[in-house]
């Protein structure tokens, strides 16, 4: 009775363990092949969360969007661009290739948020839109 109680208990533990590694360690999310929730551009997102704010974050936060504005600023070394002034995008990778200062862009990535007090959109895991 004692060996079956050891081997159940020895099953239980190796089950357990293999489920919190493998919840723990998944799979990185791969935004740019997500298909895009919502394509708007920086001025209609921005006027959404300023008249809006739980709305917008129930509707934008952690979806895979799509946005387009003009390029004001360009941090190379951060991998970063700025749309319209209000949103802050930062690439998965240091190629910012067609990127150029006022130019139309249009950018895929996760919404993480905005910030009220600077008024500022915020995206990560960004890529050119295709």
């Amino acid at each position: 009775m004692k060996k079956k109680l050891l081997l159940v208990g020895l099953l239980l533990l190796v089950g357990l363990s293999a489920g919190l590694y493998f919840y723990m360690y998944k799979n990185h999310r791969d935004v740019s092949a997500e298909e895009t929730k919502y394509s708007v551009t920086v001025a209609d997102l921005q006027s959404q969360f300023v008249n809006d704010l739980v709305g917008s974050n129930a509707k934008y936060l952690d979806k895979a969007i799509e946005v387009s504005g003009v390029v004001t600023s360009i941090d190379a070394a951060g991998h970063s661009v700025v749309l319209d002034e209000k949103l802050s995008a930062v690439f998965l990778d240091s190629t910012l290739a067609g990127v150029a200062l006022q130019k139309s862009v249009r950018i895929k990535g996760r919404f993480l948020g905005y910030d009220d007090l600077l008024e500022e959109l915020k995206i990560d895991n960004a890529s050119l839109a295709k």
